[in-house]
């Protein structure tokens, strides 16, 4: 018999998950780390439209995003990092959705995000998400390797899905 799915518990991320985001990312290659101090925005600032996972009092998962204030119905999602020990249980989508579903109804219609090239798990996440949103999925180069980065950076891919 396969081992039952693990008691992960979904919250808003409070100012005191700072540091613990700072310690999960540095886990998480190939995310790139912030500052703490970018963590503790994202848990204070844009705990609305982020989200923690924790496994026996522990941080195991975080995805941060934000509303483009431009573009308000757009959830831009930063980082989605899972810990290696709540990897293979659905963690990043249930994540995602639980964000999505706590959006002001019609407010967010689409989504959009960055992924670098090679990051196959991440490709294979936000497709997955397209595909149960019954939404289309554009992409195209947004930061590139040489013109951005000095090619000390993969080329960053934006991901648009939407509308839902």
């Amino acid at each position: 018999m396969p081992d039952p799915k693990p008691a992960v518990s979904l919250r808003i991320p409070t100012l005191t998950d700072g540091l613990s985001v700072s310690q999960l990312i540095e886990r998480c290659p190939p995310l790139d780390p912030n500052s703490s101090y970018c963590n503790f925005l994202q848990c204070g600032h844009f705990a609305d439209t982020s989200v923690a996972a924790e496994l026996g009092g522990d941080l195991v998962g975080f995805i941060s995003g934000y509303r483009i204030p431009s573009r308000p119905e757009t959830l831009f999602i930063w980082q989605v990092a899972v810990d290696q020990r709540a990897r293979g249980i659905g963690l990043a989508s249930e994540m995602l959705r639980h964000i999505l579903q706590r959006q002001p109804s019609g407010a967010v219609s689409h989504l959009e995000t960055t992924i670098g090239e090679a990051n196959e798990a991440s490709w294979a996440l936000f497709r997955r998400l397209a595909r149960e949103l019954d939404a289309d999925l554009q992409q195209e180069t947004w930061l590139d390797c040489d013109d951005h980065f000095q090619g000390q950076h993969e080329s960053e891919v934006l991901v648009r899905i939407g509308p839902f």
